[in-house]
């Protein structure tokens, strides 16, 4: 009798709160932090509610809804997953995957910086001028080129993110990826709500909050305001490409999906709102202190993070706390949306390749680290981290999601079949919205927002860089992840991964 290959145990969470739980820790990331406050300022204050709100619901929410139910009832990887609904739509899922690939590889970069600003909190190492200490001082940040000139206060704390989380994802889906949110993001939220009454309590603040609320009404009527908040719901609910998809496999079949991706997007928005709250308060303090206008000091992304608040820091009181909070809280929600990314690629080789845990994470995880130290602990690293996320966010997750959307709703037509199955156990129904909104109007929102991001990229060159590193970095990178994701889905399963869903929990199990 010929022996049987032992099946291998995919993991699960244990629960629904584990699940949401680690839902919340993949959507809440470093873009909630440093990129709504940001937005919702320049796209008009409290007026942008309104748009946001919009985007969230006729968007946001549906496509996460769209994730679950592909990742719910295929129960697989995300490739897997497509690959079961029809093997012509198996390069969606490793398309995800390779977007997944790049991201993670520079997302441990800003973690390494964030854990380093923690300890410069207690000492203000930036000195009198944050700019120039990170840039030039801390980065040694070189624009020209691709270097090998490692940077060693970098490279130090990127080797120890990595290794953090390498064993984070070899514990596996409940206790490493599920563990690790269970315990990060209530310690997120009471940092982060600290942080938060530390800066209200800043002369300034009420400046700086009349500054982001003050509703410019008028802003609602540029294209390019609603395309922002649309924007910023995709980047910060981590859909589109694999995570919720993977996540949602690990999940028991009579677990109420719908109720969840409701609780999972309301709770990152709340999450963004509280951001803004604290990140304003702090910046009009910042304007009071030194004698400017708030719209003066207002800041995005690294900016804000390296350079505004530092100066924040350094001129309020209790400082060293304020910085400790912040830089933490960016610490613990950029390592639950690592976490998150890595888990898309560990579950898809796992299930392609028939591995074990352990096997699957070293053989994902290890190289990602070393491409991962060689390209951004050098002097490069700022440079080549700036292109590749600007463009790897609007032309690969934008993209994918709404080539997503399209094969579901129209090349195989399972949408209506997925509010069905979504419905079974489901507290919200989902048919008579659900429907018309993926298959129709977000895949045109969507399309409407690529076509103003392409404008824009064409005629400005971003960052002012040079073009070579653009079309490598930037153009090239997004385009490699497609191509990377047609190559990946030409090898054929292996026999003894089943093409069909499994119908039970208990078959879960391969």
């Amino acid at each position: 009798m010929t022996a049987t290959k032992a099946p291998i145990d995919r993991g699960r969470f244990s629960n629904k709160t584990v699940f949401i739980m680690a839902a919340i820790g993949s959507a809440v990331g470093l873009g909630n932090i440093w990129r709504f406050p940001y937005v919702a300022y320049e796209g008009g204050g409290g007026a942008f509610i309104l748009p946001y709100l919009v985007a969230l619901l006729v968007a946001g929410i549906p496509l996460l809804l769209l994730d679950y139910a592909v990742g719910h009832s295929q129960r697989g990887s995300a490739p897997l997953s497509f690959a079961r609904l029809s093997r012509k739509l198996e390069f969606i899922g490793w398309w995800q995957v390779a977007i997944c690939v790049v991201i993670a590889v520079y997302y441990a970069a800003i973690l390494a910086w964030s854990s380093q600003y923690i300890g410069f909190s207690f000492t203000q190492a930036w000195g009198s001028d944050p700019e120039a200490f990170f840039f030039e001082d801390f980065l040694h940040s070189d624009s020209s080129g691709v270097t090998l000139d490692f940077v060693p206060a970098v490279l130090i704390p990127m080797v120890i993110i990595w290794v953090l989380t390498i064993v984070v994802m070899a514990l596996g889906v409940q206790n490493g990826v599920g563990a690790t949110s269970v315990i990060f993001i209530p310690v997120l939220l009471i940092a982060f709500g600290a942080l938060v009454v530390q800066a209200l309590s800043l002369p300034g603040a009420s400046e700086g909050l009349q500054t982001l609320f003050a509703p410019n009404w008028a802003a609602l009527l540029d294209p390019a305001v609603w395309a922002s908040a649309f924007g910023q719901i995709f980047f910060s609910l981590s859909v589109g490409f694999g995570i919720m998809i993977t996540y949602a496999s690990y999940v028991g079949r009579k677990i109420d999906m719908t109720g969840s991706g409701f609780v999972v997007g309301f709770a990152n928005s709340g999450f963004e709102l509280l951001c803004g709250i604290g990140v304003f308060s702090a910046l009009g303090f910042l304007a009071q202190s030194s004698g400017a206008a708030v719209s003066e000091v207002v800041a995005d992304g690294i900016g804000l993070a390296f350079v505004a608040f530092p100066a924040i820091i350094s001129e309020a009181p209790l400082g060293a706390l304020l910085g400790v909070l912040f830089f933490t809280s960016l610490v613990l929600a950029g390592f639950t949306s690592l976490v998150s990314i890595l888990e898309v690629v560990i579950s898809a080789v796992r299930d392609k390749l028939e591995l074990s845990r352990i096997t699957g994470t070293l053989v994902v995880t290890v190289p990602l680290a070393l491409i991962s130290i060689l390209l951004f602990s050098t002097t490069s690293g700022l440079t080549v981290l700036d292109i590749s996320d600007y463009f790897i966010n609007r032309f690969g997750i934008l993209l994918v999601a709404m080539v997503s959307m399209l094969a579901l709703g129209w090349g195989v037509r399972r949408v209506p079949w997925f509010a069905e199955h979504m419905g079974r156990y489901g507290s919200i129904p989902l048919r008579g919205w659900w429907v018309p909104l993926v298959m129709v109007i977000t895949p045109l929102l969507v399309g409407f927002m690529l076509v103003l991001e392409v404008i824009a990229a064409v005629a400005e060159p971003y960052g002012g860089y040079s073009g070579w590193m653009l079309g490598v970095f930037g153009w090239g990178a997004a385009g490699a992840a497609l191509g990377a994701g047609i190559l990946l889905a030409i090898p054929k399963w292996k026999s003894t991964t089943p093409l069909e869903a499994p119908e039970h929990d208990e078959e879960v199990i391969r």
